[in-house]
């Protein structure tokens, strides 16, 4: 979104109290907001309590010259900064460039160039942030699932190899949820399939209000989810699970005017043994959500080499 001229702060830098009020003048009656100060030392402090879009300095200051409070905005704060100087002999543009100035203008300074130039690196200031606000949305959209926000089965794999990589590093253990919803295929067909993304929406939030901050949820596919639950043993995982599914089951969806249907969740909790392959753990966690769903539906079964013998939770 390119910001309205009265809200974009331009901040100017030279020591001759001539040229630094006329440039101040004239880039305030072309609308913009200006602040002007005659050195580096008076410029970092007031970007300190301040953000502005472009500072534009002398490269001749009287401590510290204007490159080097180039390097020091570049390396600190997010404004442009586009470099003068009369000693065209002695600084190069490529010079400028190459410690990030945006851009490079030839002293005594036309104003009219130098209003040409601002907008220029505003314009170029404005695309750049687009950029990289398109690049964040089709990150986020390559790891996470359209409907539920939650991260996708790609996203999974990847997380769970990098959790298996610090287990066998730190040896903190490491625990796993899959979760599949029971009788989904029917609320499908009896409702439509509206009214069942409206319980996949749902139950999401449901998981995400479930966990810790360090703890992820995954849209596995279709009705099925998963939870990574790192630094956390088996009976504390199952602890989680049994948590996610008392919540699923006190919801209530009404996916006709007056009725009210409850949905439940079979889940399957395992946690990592050292060295074993990721499709054993996963296939684990899939064998527990499957004894689950074969003693009845509406329980959390764990399985995990050590384990008590099938400790699981009966329906409330």
């Amino acid at each position: 979104m390119v910001l309205a001229k009265t809200k974009v702060q331009i901040l100017i830098v030279d020591d001759d109290v001539a040229v630094r009020n006329t440039m101040d003048e004239y880039i305030t009656t072309a609308g913009y907001q200006s602040n002007a100060v005659s050195c580096a030392e008076e410029a970092l402090e007031l970007l300190e309590k301040k953000s502005f879009h472009v500072v534009i300095t002398d490269i001749i200051l009287p401590t510290m010259g204007g490159l080097d409070l180039t390097k020091i905005i570049k390396r600190d704060k997010e404004s442009d900064v586009i470099v003068m100087t009369g000693y065209s002999d002695d600084y190069s543009y490529e010079e400028a460039i190459n410690i990030g100035a945006s851009d490079f203008i030839i002293k005594p300074v036309r104003l009219e160039e130098l209003l040409l130039r601002l907008k220029r690196v505003l314009k170029e200031r404005d695309l750049t942030k687009e950029r990289i606000r398109m690049m964040e949305k089709l990150q986020r959209l390559a790891v996470t699932d359209g409907l539920t926000k939650l991260y996708n089965s790609r996203s999974f794999y990847s997380q769970l190899e990098t959790e298996v990589d610090r287990f066998n590093r730190y040896k903190h253990p490491l625990a796993l949820l899959l979760l599949d919803l029971d009788h989904f295929k029917e609320y499908n067909d009896n409702f439509g399939h509206l009214e069942g993304d409206k319980v996949l929406v749902r139950f999401s939030q449901i998981i995400k209000s479930c966990l810790r901050a360090n703890d992820t949820a995954y849209r596995y596919g279709g009705e099925e989810f998963t939870v990574i639950l790192p630094e956390t043993g088996g009976e504390e995982a199952g602890t989680v699970a049994q948590r996610i599914r008392a919540a699923l089951e006190a919801e209530r969806f009404t996916p006709i005017d007056g009725k009210k249907v409850t949905i439940t969740i079979s889940i399957g909790v395992t946690e990592y043994q050292p060295q074993e392959e990721l499709s054993t753990f996963i296939q684990r966690a899939d064998r527990a959500m499957y004894r689950s769903k074969q003693k009845g539906r509406n329980m959390v079964s764990m399985l995990y080499p050590g384990a008590p013998s099938d400790p699981t939770a009966p329906s409330e």
